[in-house]
């Protein structure tokens, strides 16, 4: 049983890293669309009531969250390489540094999950009030993108929800490490009697 742990609970933690990973590289790539489409028709940066598109603001109103979000991404990185630095991916038994590590990174996927999926949502419904008929006049006229996607918003339910099923298994693997040490120590003190 403890093989099979074992290799479960390394597997976690790469997972735990590829979570982080992935949420880094989507912060990357959540603003492409709204770059392509609607930069260009803010015509003077300083004045952002001027535009050829009405509602053409969201892609200014979402530079500041993604930042944080691009900084929550790098977080998750790092907390993940937590589990490295105190050998949760190898450890037989797990002390309380083992604990904190999987309590921060759990915590983490969790926070950043909550706090970026109502963010998401605001900005979504900010790209769907873009006068869409405006921003295809402009697209014809300067040749740039034109999208009424929303693939770019949608696709964080995918990245999330990968994200909290690994919190879970985090956790599941967890609970499974305790029952076995209280087994083998168990065994062990049954043994010198």
């Amino acid at each position: 049983m403890y093989k099979k742990q074992m290799s479960f609970q390394k597997l976690v933690c790469y997972l735990a890293l590829a979570a982080g990973l992935i949420v880094f590289i989507y912060s990357l790539g959540i603003m492409t669309d709204l770059y392509d489409c609607l930069y260009s028709t803010m015509l003077d940066p300083s004045d952002l009531s001027y535009t050829t598109v009405p509602g053409s603001i969201v892609y200014y109103n979402m530079q500041g969250f993604n930042a944080s979000f691009l900084i929550a991404g790098i977080w998750l990185i790092v907390a993940a390489c937590l589990l490295f630095i105190t050998q949760t991916n190898n450890r037989r038994r797990y002390y309380i540094g083992n604990y904190v590590a999987i309590a921060i990174v759990v915590v983490s996927i969790v926070a950043v999950s909550i706090w970026a999926h109502l963010e998401i949502q605001n900005y979504r419904a900010q790209w769907l009030a873009v006068d869409f008929e405006a921003l295809a006049r402009h697209a014809k006229v300067f040749k740039s993108m034109y999208t009424e996607s929303t693939f770019w918003f949608d696709i964080h339910y995918v990245v999330f929800g990968f994200s909290l099923i690994e919190a879970g298994l985090l956790v599941w693997n967890t609970v499974w490490k305790i029952n076995l040490m209280k087994e083998e120590k168990r065994l062990v003190e049954g043994g010198r009697a």
